[in-house]
């Protein structure tokens, strides 16, 4: 098995999402750093900071060049950042050495390595704002179909009182609406450009640092932010943390679902399920356990993030490292949640004779509740929830129904 088993071609249908991981490979990473950088010459040369032909000649080679990323990897492990192997080997075949000598006039690394990331993670977050929307759509549906189907609810693994399979599947959709609404916050601390310079001063550029870095945010369609945030990594971290409250929404739904699935309830059943090597009766709820595995893998992969917003400094590489080993896994696998969530719930069948059957079964016991306040109209409230409790007992205790 790879190291990530998203990467594995036995495992990779499971766990991977295909659409979220092109914006992570090092093609991907490669074309959003050149654009970037011939987005900043461009501006650059508007205000003059460059030679103007030597800016459009940049501009038009970021589209034109093609670079291998597996030639980058000895300086990228020297060095700790791909930048100074790219612009080598964007000046060695871009062309004019004189107007590409002007490539990355004043910026650093960091500013090339984070807008371009700021790039990819729009990508990410429109393809999940769109995912999460028709996910949504689903369950409210399904929420209004089923409002009127009785089920029993649970809590502690009991019997509890009278739901209804409609309030369930709302409880499902009502916190994915509220993080769509939490994404547009989350957009607007992570989409941000980056041009900070060697130590988040913009010395090399002058007094024009400030508007390139505004043209360059319009440019691009990023936030600016109108200062480093090399070493603030808050938005990153918001953004974990964001990825992590929807996995952990999405892995409850999951866990429902597979008690839902359980021998002895069957009050649902999941078409697809997954079959025994040995035992050719089970139907098992694969999906739905897959999910909850990503929840909580996702949950400690967001920790890490939030671990590594501690930065040293102007710039801090243990730190800056750690969220290259984690943001890309996070961002792969949360993009997998939504799109398997969105396969459990196109596979659900309900089954209201199994929900009314476990209403028909438990000594009307859930009726206990209901029982206590209509006697609290006529005696005192821990008076009748004394009575109902000894009733309770007693029904337990010779087998006979609660209410008849």
């Amino acid at each position: 098995m790879p190291a990530s088993p998203a990467d594995s071609q036995m495992y990779g249908a499971l766990f991977n999402d295909p659409e979220t991981a092109q914006l992570f490979t090092d093609s991907a990473e490669l074309r959003a750093m050149l654009l970037v950088e011939g987005a900043l010459a461009k501006a650059q040369g508007a205000h003059g900071l460059i030679p103007q032909d030597a800016a459009d000649y940049i501009a038009r080679a970021v589209y034109e060049v093609q670079i291998d990323p597996s030639a980058l990897a000895v300086e990228t492990a020297r060095n700790g950042v791909p930048i100074p192997a790219l612009l080598a080997a964007f000046r060695k075949s871009g062309g004019d050495p004189q107007a590409l000598a002007y490539v990355h006039w004043g910026a650093t690394s960091q500013d090339i390595m984070d807008s371009a990331l700021a790039l990819r993670l729009r990508r990410v977050m429109d393809l999940w704002d769109s995912r999460l929307a028709d996910l949504i759509c689903v369950l409210g549906e399904m929420a209004q179909s089923y409002a009127d189907q009785p089920m029993l609810a649970r809590t502690y693994g009991q019997a509890a009182t009278v739901t209804s399979f409609g309030a369930v599947v709302a409880s499902w959709g009502a916190p994915l609406i509220r993080h769509r609404k939490r994404l547009a916050a989350v957009r607007a601390d992570v989409l941000c450009v980056s041009l900070s310079g060697a130590a988040g001063t913009l010395s090399a550029m002058g007094d024009k640092g400030a508007v390139i870095r505004a043209e360059l945010a319009q440019a691009l369609d990023l936030h600016d932010p109108m200062e480093s945030w090399h070493s603030q990594r808050d938005g990153i971290a918001a953004y974990a943390g964001w990825m992590a409250g929807l996995a952990a929404s999405l892995g409850k739904m999951a866990e429902d679902i597979i008690l839902f699935c359980q021998t002895g309830i069957e009050e649902i059943s999941l078409g697809g399920a997954g079959g025994s090597s040995t035992m050719p009766q089970k139907q098992n709820p694969v999906a739905a356990s897959a999910l909850v595995a990503l929840a909580r893998h996702i949950a400690g992969l967001a920790a890490t993030i939030t671990g590594a917003a501690i930065h040293r400094q102007q710039r801090d590489g243990a730190a800056w490292f750690t969220e290259w080993l984690t943001l890309p896994q996070t961002c792969i696998l949360t993009g997998r949640c939504i799109s398997l969530a969105a396969e459990i719930v196109a596979a659900i069948s309900p089954n209201p004779d199994k929900m009314q059957t476990a209403l028909n079964a438990g000594l009307s016991l859930h009726h206990a509740e209901a029982l206590t306040f209509i006697l609290a109209a006529k005696m005192p409230r821990p008076e009748a929830q004394a009575q109902v409790t000894t009733l309770c007992a007693q029904a337990l205790r010779e087998g006979k129904d609660l209410i008849t």
